[in-house]
């Protein structure tokens, strides 16, 4: 079992999400430029409307590798939803509709708690109140030996490589320059954190860059 991210998108500068992140902009302002070496692929297609048309190269395989061996997942509330602070009742469920991409247990970090939310597909929210590793640890049992990945967002991935409790990374860089928007690499060390890069695939749209924990 690894604690992985995967097919996460950055900006050549660094950026995991635009500025200004909110219901009508839910990756930032200009966020979905870093994200169009994925939407192409037949991968996505399948995933957001279940089209079996869509593009089949390097990308599309570097997207389906994202995918194997999940066991569960684990978001950041921002990574779940727009809304802040308390919930004001149960009617957000998340940015993908009825049948969200997950299909197993998928934690979601938050400091306010509420009810398990089961969604079609297998896909199952649990809230999380008490920190990036009590939602590891749940996450690892419910996996049942399978990989557990961290979907992001930029804030949940840095906590969780500060941490040192990443194994693998792997990050599609896109050849944009962002500005501004959520920095990946503000402060972080991946050197001295004990990473190394270990692969460097170019795909049709983005360069796909694998990094391991020593």
């Amino acid at each position: 079992m690894k604690v992985k991210v995967l097919c996460f998108s950055l900006s050549l500068d660094g950026f995991g999400a635009g500025p200004d992140q909110d219901l009508q902009n839910p990756l930032g302002v200009g966020g979905p430029e870093i994200f169009q070496w994925v939407f192409p692929t037949r991968s996505f297609q399948r995933m957001h409307g279940g089209k079996e048309d869509g593009e089949t190269g390097i990308d599309n395989q570097m997207s389906e590798r994202g995918f194997e061996n999940i066991g569960a997942w684990i978001l950041g509330r921002n990574m779940f939803g727009p809304v802040r602070g308390p919930w004001p009742d149960d009617s957000w469920k998340g940015w993908w509709g009825d049948n969200p991409p997950y299909h197993v247990p998928t934690f979601v970090l938050t400091h306010h708690a509420r009810p398990v939310l089961k969604m079609e597909g297998g896909t199952e929210f649990r809230f999380v109140t008490d920190g990036i590793e009590s939602a590891l640890e749940q996450a690892r049992a419910a996996a049942g030996g399978k990989d557990v990945r961290i979907g992001g967002g930029v804030s949940t991935v840095r906590q969780y490589l500060q941490a040192r409790l990443v194994d693998e990374l792997h990050y599609a860089v896109r050849p944009v320059l962002l500005g501004r928007g959520e920095a990946m690499w503000a402060g972080l060390d991946l050197r001295a954190l004990g990473y190394e890069v270990a692969e460097e695939i170019r795909g049709e749209r983005a360069t796909h860059v694998i990094v391991r924990r020593k």
